[in-house]
């Protein structure tokens, strides 16, 4: 089992209220659709696990390497009385090891920045996506982390840390996609999809 990734611990939930009052919009944004097979990659604390869940109707995989958080998103499914079709200990890099079938759709959320190995994390998500499947990543906008201000406080990745559309779409596309779209999140993130190839 692997180390977290550095520099993505949890926020407090309160803050993805405020962010993203309805998660669910946010998922449809990213082109996600009711019938997919979907991977909730780097889960949390569930925050979208249960949203996303309700939309595709539980053909849903969560996985996170932390117990902890699993637990937490665990609670938050069954408060919201949806179900996921299997939770996943293990390290994101290793998926394919952990999978029972290739999905539609790999959402990671608020974590690719803080991946060791970029490239072959790509790599691994490119290896359980159905033929055209989708690979959608939320970050944090490239500004300054004190311009990043949630319930009065600077919040996100250190500025150092942060990528812009282009760095993203840079690597992901060395790994066998192509980008499709990027959305706005307001106020402080975007949302980048790619199409494997």
């Amino acid at each position: 089992m692997g180390e977290a990734f550095p520099a993505t611990s949890m926020p407090d939930r309160d803050w993805w209220t405020v962010l993203w009052p309805n998660p669910l919009a946010l998922l449809e944004a990213l082109g996600i659709k009711p019938g997919m097979t979907v991977l909730d990659l780097c889960c949390g604390d569930g925050y979208f696990t249960a949203p996303l869940a309700k939309l595709v109707a539980g053909k849903v995989y969560a996985l996170d390497l932390d117990e902890t958080m699993i637990e937490m998103a665990r609670a938050e499914v069954d408060r919201q009385a949806v179900s996921v079709r299997q939770w996943i200990r293990a390290d994101a890099r290793d998926i394919a090891d952990h999978l029972p079938e290739n999905v539609d759709y790999v959402l990671m959320a608020n974590t690719f920045h803080g991946v060791p190995d970029q490239l072959g994390l790509v790599q691994a998500v490119h290896s359980v996506l159905a033929p055209r499947g989708s690979f959608g990543i939320v970050n944090w906008e490239a500004r300054p982390r004190e311009e990043t201000t949630v319930l009065g406080l600077p919040r996100g990745p250190k500025t150092e840390m942060r990528m812009t559309p282009a760095d993203v779409a840079a690597i992901v596309e060395h790994g066998g996609f192509r980008s499709r779209a990027v959305i706005e999140l307001p106020p402080y993130h975007y949302g980048i999809v790619f199409v494997a190839l």
